[in-house]
């Protein structure tokens, strides 16, 4: 992981991880959360005729909220498209292009959330589910996508979050195509982040 990278991945009351270390809900301030560095990443996957796996080196996200309660979180993701990185020097120069990201016109891929719906109750010892309806922008083109989460080590004071969202580049005008590799439509996209809650109240669950 990148230096840059270190610095960058800091959420400000991320309800998200907040679930992993839950405390008794009262009175007190919206949570503020902080990743973990080590072992955090964003990673995309396109099944084609050669593996092409890849993950962004830049990157940062915050979730705003007004009180404890989760409903009122609205979590924003913002990629620098240029940070890319398949381990492919002639890769990552395609995905760059006009073809795919288009970095030079559409630096930015970004998510902002307008609902978050938790799945499964808050339990010791279990992972939690939740969906997070948002706006997915990518090559400057905007449209509803699902993120799926799975949260774990709930109550134990550290936490980590395995996250999923699946689209169809094309809907996004992500046409291009590499000589010689057969490349399929649907791009899986994956979070993992590891995090402690520094201060505020951990968000109100269904138990």
């Amino acid at each position: 992981m990148s230096k840059r990278l270190t610095r960058s991945i800091r959420f400000a009351g991320l309800f998200l991880v907040g679930t992993a270390m839950l405390t008794p809900f009262g009175r007190a301030q919206a949570p503020v959360y902080e990743i973990t560095p080590v072992s955090s990443s964003v990673v995309f996957n396109v099944k084609s005729s050669v593996s092409i796996t890849g993950k962004f080196d830049k990157w940062d996200s915050t979730l705003v909220f007004t009180s404890p309660d989760i409903k009122t979180g609205v979590l924003d993701i913002k990629i620098q498209a240029a940070s890319v990185d398949t381990g492919s020097g002639m890769k990552n120069g395609k995905l760059k292009s006009k073809d795919f990201f288009d970095v030079e016109n559409n630096p930015l891929i970004t998510f902002h959330s307008t609902k978050i719906v938790q799945t499964s109750p808050a339990v010791a010892g279990q992972p939690i589910n939740f969906e997070i309806d948002g706006d997915f922008t990518i090559r400057g083109v905007t449209k509803p996508e699902k993120l799926v989460l799975v949260v774990f080590g709930y109550g134990t004071g550290a936490g980590e979050i395995k996250g999923t969202m699946a689209f169809d580049r094309k809907d996004y005008g992500i046409d291009g195509s590499i000589p010689f590799i057969k490349i399929a439509d649907r791009v899986e996209v994956t979070v993992d982040l590891k995090a402690k809650r520094i201060s505020g109240a951990a968000p109100k669950l269904q138990q």
